[in-house]
């Protein structure tokens, strides 16, 4: 049976991927995608989410989110990673079709309304909209049938500041609130996504089978891939985002802890994942009075990148 899903994303090299993926794979029911602010601003988001489904021939309901952080001053989009549009700054086709007229909040408490126990949530950006789909409806969680959200690290450092990743890191109070809230709840970091490399030769491979969606993909690629060769001296990219979605079809790849998270919020350490183990007592209790979530700390990182260049070739 095929998965039900809303991809909440901010598109993104690595986010194109990932929505390819979800378009294409069998086992993935990709009910609409909600966009928030982040890799690029949210109106850019939004435009990139219509054209990689358009690219693929397919309709797919695109609800426009999060503009800004719940409480923080936004930070500027990061051009020098995914480019100006999110996409390496290559030439794109024009979008013919519009966001749906529900704000993304909405669309995700409809959805899941509409399907109790059927849908998952997998979020690849700041978790805005996952925090105001609970302030609308916070029963949400009773329903939900699990939420996956690639951010975080819990032993890898963070990638925007020595700790912190940064989804989390751009809008660390909506994190904090989405990842307590008590729903099924998986998140797959830094921890498991620096262990995965997409190489030049899947990226050719994926390009051969994707037709105009491949050209897209494989141009954005080419400027990511200039970016990691700077910052991480690896020839090819981390494909972060498609991690979630290959925790959802192959969670036999992963290795995974039970535990309790926090976000730091502010300070030196603001949007720090904070995992304290099921079971293991600390000092004060304050670091395990949350719910109980799973976090991914091992990967197979070469069959994951099989995975994923298997599905979209």
């Amino acid at each position: 049976m095929s998965e039900p899903i809303i991809f909440d994303t901010d598109p993104g090299v690595d986010d194109a991927q990932a929505i390819a993926i979800a378009l294409r794979h069998p086992d993935i029911e990709l009910l609409g995608m909600t966009t928030t602010f982040g890799n690029v601003d949210v109106e850019t988001a939004t435009h990139n989410a219509l054209l990689l489904s358009e690219l693929a021939g397919q309709r797919i309901p695109v609800a426009q989110g999060a503009a800004v952080p719940m409480v923080k001053p936004r930070h500027p989009a990061p051009a020098h990673i995914h480019g100006a549009n999110g996409l390496g700054d290559i030439e794109l086709p024009a979008v013919t079709g519009q966001a749906d007229a529900r704000s993304a909040a909405q669309f995700i408490v409809d959805t899941v309304n509409a399907r109790p126990g059927e849908v998952s949530l997998v979020a690849v950006g700041p978790l805005g909209n996952l925090a105001a789909a609970l302030q609308i409806d916070p029963s949400i969680t009773e329903r939900v049938k699990r939420v996956v959200v690639m951010g975080g690290s819990i032993r890898e450092g963070g990638n925007v500041t020595p700790v912190a990743e940064a989804n989390i890191f751009n809008d660390p109070h909506a994190a904090q609130r989405v990842l307590t809230a008590g729903w099924p709840l998986t998140l797959v970091g830094l921890d498991v996504t620096h262990r995965c490399v997409l190489a030049p030769q899947h990226m050719e491979r994926i390009a051969a089978g994707q037709g105009t969606l491949g050209e897209v993909l494989a141009g954005s690629y080419a400027f990511y891939r200039e970016f990691y060769q700077g910052a991480l001296g690896i020839d090819g990219c981390c494909p972060h985002d498609s991690l979630a979605l290959a925790w959802l079809v192959r969670p036999e790849l992963f290795t995974v802890a039970s535990g309790h998270l926090n976000v730091a919020t502010e300070g030196p350490a603001e949007g720090q994942t904070l995992f304290a183990s099921e079971g293991r007592e600390f000092i004060a209790p304050r670091w395990s009075q949350t719910p109980l979530a799973d976090v991914c700390l091992g990967v197979d990182g070469e069959a994951v990148v099989e995975w994923i260049t298997e599905t979209l070739a």
